[in-house]
């Protein structure tokens, strides 16, 4: 970035009402990008660490990898990996994405992750006077970074039925620059309905974003949020690879957004994204979003595996949040959740963490059916009423 658009950057965040000790961790979140996520949510972090040995069932991920097909194509880019890009790879990422989702090609991005842009969008669209509006509980990653830059963040509870209460959200902060959906949200895998999402999409400032994380979005069959970005300059909708295709390890996640929109998120430090993408990555992504047939079947498993727990459970008394359309599940103990994630884990099953809203409540990931006994087998042994 030369010195003149540097100058430019500096003032803008001034205007915003940033001070200049916090321009210094802007610069530092946007050139150390996931990095900076990692230290602001380092307790989730560290929750999540994997303990050798155990089934891992925390952690929100696929029990399994790729699709094989999709595997095969990102080992084809293996054995042509002489080549910084052998054949196009994005833009068949981009047609693929455009040609499923309904989206312009132009108005998709690829991203190693969603951390970059979550923290982009905080940066470019949040400030102390038009601060970020989110569900509680729900993903942290955009408020803990908006906090962190020393932004105004309201977290506003759930409704009664566990989604987001966009008239709560809009009433809390009415002049906010950044409202955060995640649906199905996380943790409780609870779907906010489109028309809830359309209603703060017109009530909210025409010069705020709406951001709506459909990283789970793959495990619900019904409605999503695509075509308000493909329609739209003021809504940023999120995707990962990560969930069910199975690619956590390999960092793709999509943003659809105007032009415009990235335009802003961008300008700071000139980003080159898609130029940081492993052409394993995108060549995997970009076959996984076509299987269709495989989706369906990958989505039917993991539903019956969450049934099946959620029915045990209920079975001893214990009460399980109602409604979750992803691969997660929120058990109420009665009691801490802490303690019962220890037990749990004493009997080799690792379970996910509580939040603060919610002390007595763990998050469980839905992992293979032979994992999810294995977890409703350590309950019996730990579970006194």
């Amino acid at each position: 970035m030369n010195s003149q658009s540097n100058a430019t950057f500096e003032q803008d965040l001034l205007d915003r009402g940033y001070s200049r000790r916090q321009l210094a961790k802007v610069a530092a979140l946007l050139g150390a990008g996931a990095a900076a996520i990692r230290v602001t949510g380092a307790a989730a972090q560290q929750a999540a660490k994997p303990v050798e040995g155990a089934v891992r069932i925390g952690a929100n991920e696929c029990w399994t990898g790729p699709f094989p097909v999709a595997a095969e194509s990102a080992f084809k880019l293996v054995t042509e990996g002489n080549r910084y890009e052998p054949d196009n790879e994005h833009e068949k990422l981009f047609a693929a994405v455009s040609a499923v989702e309904g989206i312009p090609a132009d108005r998709v991005t690829a991203w190693p992750g969603s951390s970059d842009p979550l923290s982009r969008v905080a940066v470019a669209y949040a400030s102390p006077s038009r601060g970020i509006v989110t569900g509680d509980p729900t993903y942290e990653a955009i408020w803990r970074t908006g906090a962190w830059l020393g932004a105004k963040v309201t977290k506003v509870p759930l409704t009664a039925d566990h989604r987001h209460d966009v008239k709560a959200m809009l009433a809390a902060d009415p002049n906010a620059g950044v409202y955060y959906i995640c649906s199905p949200n996380n943790p409780t895998g609870t779907v906010t309905p489109i028309a809830d999402i359309e209603w703060l999409a017109n009530n909210k400032p025409k010069d705020s974003i709406l951001v709506v994380d459909e990283a789970y979005i793959h495990w619900f069959d019904g409605p999503n949020a695509a075509k308000l970005a493909a329609s739209r300059d003021d809504v940023l909708i999120l995707r990962t690879f990560s969930k069910l295709f199975g690619m956590a390890g390999m960092r793709l996640g999509l943003t659809f957004a105007s032009p415009s929109l990235m335009e802003k998120m961008m300008r700071y430090d000139g980003g080159q994204v898609t130029a940081m993408l492993p052409m394993t990555a995108v060549a995997c992504g970009t076959t996984s979003l076509t299987q269709a047939d495989l989706i369906k079947a990958r989505r039917a498993e993991m539903i019956a595996a969450r049934e099946k727990s959620v029915s045990h459970l209920k079975s001893k008394g214990i009460k399980v949040i109602p409604g979750s359309h992803a691969n997660m599940f929120m058990v109420d103990w009665g009691k801490p959740a802490k303690d019962m994630q220890a037990a749990i884990l004493e009997q080799g099953v690792q379970i996910g963490r509580s939040w603060p809203i919610w002390p007595n409540v763990s998050r469980v990931s839905v992992g293979s059916m032979q994992e999810m006994e294995a977890f409703n087998a350590a309950v019996d042994k730990v579970w006194k009423a």
